[in-house]
């Protein structure tokens, strides 16, 4: 598998990004890799309680 992101924007409150922003400095991380952890954490938490998706397929 390719190590290829997709891009995706986004829009989000500012006071929110702010916050995203200070946890990358603070676990020295772009803010960029600090949104994939939280949704990755999110999906593992998420996929624990409620079962597996299904996986992507290109």
């Amino acid at each position: 598998m390719p190590n290829y992101y997709t891009p995706f924007s986004v829009r989000i409150p500012e006071e929110l990004l702010h916050k995203v922003k200070q946890l990358a400095i603070m676990n020295k991380r772009s803010t960029n890799k600090q949104v994939e952890y939280i949704l990755d954490k999110y999906m593992a938490e998420w996929e624990a309680a409620n079962g597996p998706l299904p996986p992507w397929e290109p």
